[in-house]
């Protein structure tokens, strides 16, 4: 990772505590990546086949044709992370075990934004040449080499032998990384400003492996070398200079009067810093061409924020290395794609080529227009190329669809692909088919909230694992996170578990609130000729969850979380007495599953026991809408345990009865039933249905009782390794979610954030 990509670490506006920090890696199994088995071993034919006799097939046909290693292992889908450790974070040389939690970071990025799988490997040893000697020998176990975290200039020279020795991709991303992702958006802000490549002048601040890459890369993407200048901590690289000086610096060096990094200021077009806080001034913003265009990249601070330069020059574009300004120049976006289309291909090496093109594919993406799809993870805020939009972001769900594509065309175009690629319109859909759905779903609902922050109550904000969501929830940006219940237990708690309750959580004590009154009025009002007493509710309002659901009826809070320490009915019982449904809806719980590379909506999981045909509808339609307001086109399967009448049977004729009403309903979605959910789910069970309305795979499955939802997503959690989400609640008038007993701060966070970003619409 680049110093961009990985000091957010460090970044205190996104308040990370080292708490925090360490409970994640610690919590479940130690560190963030496991092996997982892709192959039945449940039998003893299965291990047979796995291992003897059964591997001495493939190993024998690939020592007569060593290609097939890509067809009969993983290597050609497996990137080796490799570290000693000498430059990590910015922070320094560490030593190689100290590198480690940031190497499986990058292998879980890999995994996360491409499917490539990865395996962080960490060489104690600073010598070049017992470094290389180490890594050269790793080609047959590997499709690629992604090196990390080294000094300069010792990565110059570890990662060009390392080329010229093997056979397979070698990649220094904190050089390349950093290099493509700028050069994207520096073609881009000039392209907005009306300028050339070829004419723009440009100073970079930082002579590392980063600074070095990026004037290499606008080179080769058209810059004239008489127009970039470099700079290091003794001022302008110029030629005839000795002092503190290397053959990469010197390969740099220009005929230039100018010797500071002022005096290289004046009159440029471009800045690129790679340096630190405090470097570029306002004085030399001031000094620089109309039309400025500056990124300052240094983590955790950059050299000058943007409210600086604007406040100086309204004319400016800036881009910086931090997620809290627009234009994040982020290496999340290159490295992943990058490997992905080089793997596919085959490659032996990663060319110039590639990399302009994928510089090419990055900026072209900014450039287009947004589709519907991706204005869906902005909760319908569509981004517009323009001076705060130059550079996609990370979670553009179109990256891994376009960046792979560029690069293994290049590859192939360039000569150095194994396996050309001769479908690519088909190779383009497999790319969309591998992304993360989890990830992806989650952080549409988090970047609306960093955008549009929430008042969010926890109700039970005396537990400790409350406690520390709120924190959590607060310090990732996503709104002021409310505690609710009794000071000093709250303080008490946090201080026993090294919580800081800082700015954006509030604490709420039931007991000497001023809105206990207004409270239990309310609930009076509508439970008065529902067999309470005005001194029942003034009970009943000082317990936690109809306090905070009173916070949210009245408009004290924007959403709320609840469950923990209660049973799920328990605390929909203490709800509903405050919040209605939503006008025309129907309360139902709704679950993600998501699993193998896809997300499912299963309904209703938590509220309607044994629905009627009328209520099934009803769940269908709040369902689809549900999939909707989360970003899904949404595909519904009836389900039952026939198929269209097959085996027929009492039980399935409310499924049908459904989807007759739907039929009479002409609702704007595709739906379809009775069905199974093999055949809901596998296009070629389904196949056997010509006539089935679905156009593909169901997203959204309608079970035909509560029981069925609740046992199968639960038996998907447990024994299926795939990741449930909810029972989220539809359909309340206020938006409220319910975690399940015992949630763990995560899920507690990923709770309220839903429950923030109100899938009700």
């Amino acid at each position: 990772m680049d110093m961009n990509e990985k000091s957010a670490g460090r970044n205190t506006r996104l308040a990370v505590t080292d708490q925090e920090a360490l409970q994640f890696h610690a919590q479940g199994k130690p560190g963030k990546i496991e092996i997982v088995a892709t192959k039945p071993m449940a039998t003893q034919r299965d291990l047979a086949l796995a291992y003897s006799p059964g591997v001495a097939v493939p190993v024998r046909a690939i020592a007569e044709d060593p290609s097939l290693a890509y067809d009969y292992t993983s290597k050609g889908n497996l990137v080796a992370v490799i570290s000693n450790g000498t430059a990590i974070l910015g922070m320094g040389n560490l030593g190689a075990l100290a590198s480690k939690p940031v190497m499986e970071g990058k292998a879980v990025l890999f995994k996360r934004f491409a499917d490539v799988d990865s395996i962080d490997l960490e060489v104690d040893t600073q010598d070049v040449e017992e470094f290389i000697a180490a890594v050269r020998y790793l080609g047959p176990s590997f499709g690629g080499i992604n090196l990390e975290d080294i000094k300069a200039p010792d990565c110059f020279i570890i990662e060009s032998r390392l080329r010229e020795l093997m056979e397979i991709p070698v990649f220094h991303d904190d050089q390349h990384g950093t290099a493509i992702i700028s050069s994207a958006g520096i073609i881009n802000a000039l392209h907005l400003t009306g300028r050339k490549l070829e004419d723009a002048k440009l100073v970079c601040n930082g002579a590392g492996a980063a600074g070095i890459a990026c004037i290499e890369l606008v080179k080769a993407l058209g810059f004239r070398p008489e127009n970039v200048i470099l700079c290091d901590t003794k001022g302008v690289v110029w030629k005839g200079r000795t002092e503190g000086m290397n053959q990469w610096k010197s390969a740099h060096a220009v005929e230039t009067d100018k010797r500071d990094l002022a005096e290289a200021l004046v009159g440029a077009d471009i800045f690129f810093g790679l340096s630190a806080k405090g470097a570029l001034t306002p004085e030399m913003v001031a000094s620089m061409g109309p039309n400025p265009i500056i990124f300052a990249m240094a983590n955790p601070d950059p050299e000058i924020t943007p409210e600086e330069v604007h406040a100086i020059r309204s004319d400016a574009i800036v881009a910086t290395g931090r997620s809290d300004y627009p234009n994040q120049v982020n290496n999340v976006l290159g490295f992943p794609y990058i490997f992905r289309g080089a793997l596919d291909v085959r490659a032996t090496t990663i060319n110039e080529e590639m990399k302009i093109a994928a510089v090419h594919a990055i900026a072209e993406l900014a450039r287009a227009d947004v589709p519907d799809e991706v204005a869906a993870a902005y909760r319908g805020v569509r981004p517009k190329f323009g001076p705060e939009y130059i550079i996609p972001v990370p979670f553009d769900p179109r990256l891994i669809s376009e960046i792979p594509v560029a690069v293994a065309k290049a590859a192939m175009e360039s000569g150095v692909a194994r396996r050309p690629i001769v479908d690519m319109d088909a190779y383009r859909q497999q790319l969309s088919a591998r992304r993360d759905p989890v990830a992806g779903t989650l952080q549409r609902v988090f970047s609306k909230l960093k955008a549009e922050p929430r008042r969010v109550v926890f109700a039970e904000g005396e537990e400790e694992q409350v406690i520390r969501a709120a924190a959590s929830f607060a310090n990732q940006g996503l709104g002021t996170a409310i505690l609710v219940g009794r000071r000093d237990r709250i303080e008490a708690a946090a201080d026993a578990a090294g919580i800081d309750i800082h700015e954006g959580i509030e604490i709420v004590s039931v007991l000497e609130s001023p809105r206990v009154k207004a409270y239990t009025d309310h609930l009076y009002e509508r439970q008065q000729r529902l067999g309470f007493l005005y001194r029942d509710c003034a009970r009943l309002v000082l317990d936690r969850n109809y306090f905070a659901s009173s916070m949210v009826a009245l408009g004290d809070a924007d959403a709320m979380v609840s469950g923990t320490t209660r049973h799920f009915a328990s605390v929909m019982a203490d709800v509903r007495r405050v919040i209605d449904a939503k006008p025309h809806h129907r309360v139902i719980g709704i679950s993600l599953i998501l699993a193998r590379g896809r997300t499912v909506l299963v309904a209703d999981t938590a509220i309607t026991e044994l629905p009627t045909g009328e209520e099934l509808a009803d769940i269908a339609e709040e369902a689809a809408g549900a999939a909707r307001r989360l970003g899904y086109e949404p595909r519904v399967a009836m389900l039952a345990y026939s198929n269209f009448g097959q085996p027929p049977g009492e039980r399935t004729a409310h499924v049908k009865e459904a989807v007759a009403i739907l039929d009479r309903r002409h609702v704007d979605f595709e739906y379809d039933g009775e069905m199974s959910a093999d055949v809901a789910l596998d296009p070629a069970r389904m196949a056997a249905y010509p006539f089935c309305r679905l156009k593909g795979p169901a997203n959204v499955l309608i079970m035909p009782a509560f029981h069925a939802a609740a046992i199968s997503s639960g038996m998907l959690r447990v024994l299926g390794g795939a990741t449930v989400i909810g029972p989220l609640l539809v359909g309340l008038d206020k938006p409220v979610q319910i975690v399940p007993l015992g949630a763990r701060d995560t899920d507690l966070v990923n709770m309220a954030a839903l429950a923030a970003y109100d899938i009700n619409g």
